[in-house]
């Protein structure tokens, strides 16, 4: 656990440091030869500069990664490429609101985007090192077929046949949870790999084990979390 949380800290915050400079140095291309991603442009651009906005929009993206960290172990490029600059915006923003002196100022994000790089990626580290042994096997033994087909371009239909592949049960949660995941995300994937999960236990445990309770619940409440943060509720009036 030392170890992670030690080799957490430093590459989180290189590589938040890193990110959140490289996307502050594109609001000033083509003059200064820039690093970051258009997408990431795009959203930070997308905020008006309003910390509130940059805060709920990395907010949306955190459970998601949270959500692919619990389940596959791994964090998704939305760590780096979404929540770190945002969230880097964000705070500087609260202390002033002039973009230009905060947003496109490389050496403040680069500062700000080492502490936040740091602080999310131990945080979901230590998340997915605390995931029992056996659940760990569960998804292993499970997603390890899936992984070796692994390709970009198909990644939701691999993994959902991996589910289905792995019993009834287990194709039902993937599949509902898949669906639930691709509306609220955009990203089938997580929803399918907790699914997975929830499913593979619950044939092993039956569904009054208290892990499975605790699975199924803690699903729930993130993507109903994933939900409200990415505005899936304010579509239908709520």
């Amino acid at each position: 656990m030392i170890e992670i949380v030690i080799y957490s800290i430093i590459i989180g915050a290189i590589g938040g440091g890193c990110i959140a400079a490289g996307a502050a140095r594109m609001f000033h291309a083509p003059e200064i030869q820039a690093m970051g991603a258009f997408r990431t442009l795009g959203e930070l651009n997308a905020c008006a500069g309003d910390p509130v906005a940059h805060f709920s929009f990395g907010l949306g993206f955190f459970f998601n990664a949270a959500a692919s960290a619990v389940a596959a172990g791994a964090m998704s490029g939305d760590v780096f490429h979404r929540i770190v600059p945002n969230w880097s915006a964000g705070l500087l923003l609260l202390r002033n609101n002039k973009v230009e002196d905060t947003l496109y100022n490389p050496g403040k994000m680069f500062i700000t985007g080492a502490g936040v790089g740091a602080v999310v990626v131990t945080f979901l580290n230590t998340v997915a090192s605390m995931i029992p042994d056996k659940l760990a096997m569960i998804a292993g033994s499970v997603l390890n077929p899936a992984a070796t087909w692994l390709l970009n371009p198909v990644m939701p239909a691999i993994f959902w046949l991996a589910a289905m592949d792995a019993g009834k049960t287990t194709g039902l949660w993937g599949t509902i949870l898949g669906g639930v995941s691709a509306l609220v995300s955009g990203n089938a994937v997580p929803g399918i790999v907790l699914g997975i999960l929830i499913g593979k236990s619950a044939e092993e445990n039956g569904y009054k084990s208290n892990i499975v309770r605790i699975l199924i619940a803690i699903v729930v409440i993130m993507f109903v979390a994933i939900a409200y943060f990415r505005g899936f509720f304010a579509q239908f009036g709520f």
